[in-house]
């Protein structure tokens, strides 16, 4: 009797390897095809711009290195007619990170479901329930899962490299939406176990100088900005691995233009 629970679970645990595989590998193919369709019917170029947001009184904050930095302007008449949800397109400079940005009713939809709303474990990046569509709050929070095959987030974890974080010319995040295209400058990037407080969207004017400065102070590098309570903060969130540590990413908006 033990031996043929032993082969029983030999049978499962067998069986399941393979589902997960089949499954892993059906996924990333769907991501391949849906990317495709994406770059097929996506128009995205660079737009000069010197309409700067808040600038320091220090001339010498990193925040200048990036004033000439082009925007980028994507239309969205294509996108919208493959998923009405789409809000936004963003662009991590230093990673694979260039996708459109979704937004449901809720945080969980796009966990399991792809750009086309099929369902899919690789899910998809979306944009916090509880931000303005606009994502011009002041905390606006991204996710997507840090997948293994660098797809979604999976490629978050290059902002923890020593030649990324050395890299001055990557540390920017480029972002389009509906209304506005827009330059964010990256302040802090951290490893965390998963809470709530670095996804807080709600603030007054002392909780947000308190939330700027703990967020700041928990960067594993110095980027040279200065941050005060007129700028806004776009957070990316992702899994680091399986035990509940998350990758985040903090950056500040510093150019935006009007479409």
């Amino acid at each position: 009797m033990f031996k043929k629970l032993i082969i029983y679970f030999c049978i499962f645990t067998l069986s399941l390897s393979l589902y997960l595989i089949i499954t892993w590998f059906k996924d990333k193919n769907d991501i391949k095809n849906m990317t495709n369709i994406i770059s097929d019917n996506v128009s995205i170029n660079n737009k000069d711009s010197n309409v700067l947001i808040n600038p320091p009184n220090n001339l010498n904050d990193s925040y200048f290195l990036y004033k000439d930095e082009s925007l980028m302007n994507v239309d969205f008449k294509d996108l919208k007619s493959i998923n009405n949800d789409v809000i936004g397109y963003i662009k991590v400079l230093g990673t694979d990170i260039n996708y459109p940005i979704v937004q449901s009713s809720n945080n969980d939809y796009y966990l399991t479901h792809s750009f086309n709303n099929n369902y899919s474990k690789a899910g998809w990046i979306y944009a916090d329930y509880r931000n303005s569509s606009n994502l011009l709050d002041k905390n606006n929070i991204i996710y997507g899962h840090g997948r293994l095959d660098g797809t979604m987030f999976g490629t978050l974890n290059n902002v923890l490299t020593e030649d990324w974080l050395n890299n001055k010319s990557l540390h920017l995040i480029k972002l389009s939406t509906l209304n506005y295209n827009s330059l964010w400058q990256i302040f802090s990037v951290y490893t965390i176990y998963k809470e709530s407080y670095y996804i807080t969207t709600k603030f007054n004017d002392e909780s947000f100088n308190k939330f700027i400065k703990t967020i700041k102070d928990r960067s594993i590098h110095n980027f040279n900005t200065s941050i005060n309570n007129n700028d806004k903060i776009i957070t990316l969130s992702t899994c680091l691995d399986d035990f509940g540590n998350r990758i985040v990413v903090h950056a500040k908006l510093i150019k935006k233009e009007t479409k």
